[in-house]
């Protein structure tokens, strides 16, 4: 998969400056322009970001500014990658499809580092109605929080350590609030925890063998 904040766009200056005849020409017939009737100013860029000959993304622009893009592409008729811009024209959120059924249901933001910062996902496709949130660290995710049961408040969270699962921590009683805590080793569970007081400090601990 590629980089999810590397843009489809690309860079079409950079991409011609050292390209073959036939990329030149790959490039002149996929990259086109729309612009407003009125003004003259550019509202609209195709691009082939796949370089096979075949207009794969579109991003609206404002004049030379991008302000988001949607992009095809796998070819299969279907939208599966949405990207935002913020009003400098920088690419800020990516968003793609889980179900790949041609609408968002999952959005990826960059930190500082221009790496994955975290991932918000809704099982819906609703961006207001989240129900997975991933914490990422130098591209591998952290942390989880997830709403299992639909009620808008996280209900289950989980660590993890060079990308494996570390400690998972369930809400079973409703109160958003850890009930029972899952520590995990090699991928079995090595230790559960229960009977949390009022400051969530478990006290109830059986290792696991």
């Amino acid at each position: 998969m590629r980089s999810l904040f590397v843009p489809a766009l690309g860079c079409l200056a950079l991409a011609c400056a050292g390209c073959s005849d036939p990329d030149a020409a790959r490039i002149k017939d996929t990259t086109r322009p729309t612009y407003d009737k009125a003004t003259g100013r550019l509202t609209q860029l195709t691009y082939d970001a796949n370089k096979n000959g075949t207009i794969d993304t579109w991003t609206d622009m404002d004049g030379t500014k991008p302000l988001a893009s949607r992009a095809d592409l796998d070819e299969d008729g279907k939208i599966d990658r949405w990207e935002y811009y913020d009003d400098t024209g920088a690419l800020t959120k990516v968003g793609f499809s889980r179900k790949q059924d041609g609408a968002p249901d999952a959005w990826a933001f960059a930190g500082p580092d221009g790496q994955i910062a975290r991932v918000e996902i809704s099982s819906t496709g609703d961006p207001n109605r989240i129900d997975r949130r991933e914490v990422y660290a130098n591209g591998v995710m952290i942390r989880v929080e997830a709403d299992t049961n639909g009620d808008g408040r996280p209900d289950q969270w989980e660590t993890y350590k060079t990308g494996a699962l570390e400690t998972a921590a369930l809400d079973e009683n409703g109160d958003g609030r850890p009930d029972r805590r899952l520590t995990y080793a090699g991928g079995a569970v090595v230790l559960i925890e229960s009977e949390p007081d009022p400051s969530g400090a478990f006290h109830k601990r059986l290792p696991v063998k």
